[in-house]
């Protein structure tokens, strides 16, 4: 069953393997609960104060711990009986960090950090183990370790006397740093190589005031101008707007002119197209011909074809509807063809 009261910090392993740091949690602890000396011996701490310490230490140690030191109701004597069963762990940690510190090099870390962490982890250990490890000890490990490639700079680290491995740690990182920015910007782009010139594209977009448009005044051509009331709205979904304006132009006439813009397809962006003034009933853009007279290059509006010429076009299109047959190879003698076969309302 897990504890059910939060704890402060990780609890006593079964193995012991965190003996060393739980005790050193539980007296900062107990300390600060004004109860530390209940774990000492000869102690004259009131009962309250025992029960207090007792309840904090059964409550950070580890489930099968608390089923076996449940009977245990002095805090001193649950302390030393823990004391006596894991407090070994010197003994067993002394042989693998001196085996760490041995192998230990500058030259196997990828990053400054990663060396500085593996190194106080281990002077730690030591330490704790009964080992001493001086800032001396710490530097002379560290330049030691350098790769091969890097003895002038180990050299220039030298010279420089430090007195703290925190030093001479803050200048790897800044000379870290400023390599890793080198090889940045030479890997940009190749040795004697321009940079790429920054581009920047302006496009005319001109379909927030395209739509319909019907002018009042007085001018001659298609595009009506003045100064008016323009009313403007959306329909559907292809913003398709109308825009609506009354006033004064410089002629006399009416004119309108229609354009609907496409948002799904690229919009042409040349204003000269815009701005070229069609001749009276001519259309540019309009493939489609001429309903009179079939020329291309007006519209029926303004066809100014004799009439006699349309009429002859008229009737051409009329003798276009009736369908003839050829045949290239046809191998019946027998049969016996007239002029009446070929067209049924000739009139012979």
């Amino acid at each position: 069953m897990a504890n059910i009261a939060k704890i402060e910090f990780p609890a006593l392993n079964i193995t012991g393997e965190n003996y060393m740091l739980w005790t050193t949690h539980v007296k900062r602890h107990l300390k600060s609960m004004g109860v530390l000396e209940t774990i000492t011996e000869w102690n004259e701490c009131s009962d309250r104060d025992k029960a207090k310490a007792d309840v904090f230490l059964h409550k950070h140690i580890d489930e099968m711990l608390q089923f076996e030191y449940s009977n245990f109701e002095d805090p001193y004597v649950l302390w030393e009986d823990l004391k006596n069963r894991f407090d070994n762990q010197r003994e067993v940690l002394l042989p693998t960090a001196r085996d760490e510190w041995n192998n230990l090099r500058f030259q196997d870390f990828k990053k400054v950090n990663e060396y500085t962490s593996a190194l106080y982890r281990i002077c730690s250990t030591l330490r704790f183990c009964g080992q001493t490890v001086t800032e001396e000890d710490m530097l002379e490990k560290t330049f030691s370790t350098f790769h091969a490639s890097n003895i002038n700079l180990q050299q220039q680290y030298r010279l420089q006397k430090f007195q703290r491995y925190s030093e001479l740690n803050s200048f790897l990182l800044v000379a870290e740093k400023n390599n890793e920015l080198l090889m940045k910007n030479h890997q940009a782009r190749p040795t004697g190589s321009l940079a790429i010139p920054e581009a920047n594209a302006v496009i005319n977009d001109d379909t927030k005031n395209s739509g319909r448009k019907w002018g009042r005044g007085h001018g001659r051509g298609h595009f009506g101008k003045g100064n008016g009331r323009n009313y403007s709205f959306k329909r559907n979904n292809n913003f398709r707007g109308n825009t609506h304006g009354r006033g004064r132009g410089r002629g006399r006439g009416r004119g309108r002119n229609q354009r609907t813009p496409n948002y799904h397809t690229p919009q042409n962006t040349n204003p000269n197209q815009y701005n070229k003034r069609n001749e009276a009933g001519r259309s540019e853009n309009n493939g489609t011909s001429c309903f009179r007279c079939g020329s291309a290059n007006h519209w029926s509006k303004a066809c100014l074809t004799p009439s006699h010429l349309c009429e002859l076009y008229q009737a051409s299109l009329k003798r276009k509807e009736k369908e003839m047959n050829h045949v290239d190879n046809f191998n019946d003698i027998n049969v016996e063809m007239n002029v009446a076969d070929f067209n049924n309302n000739m009139e012979l």
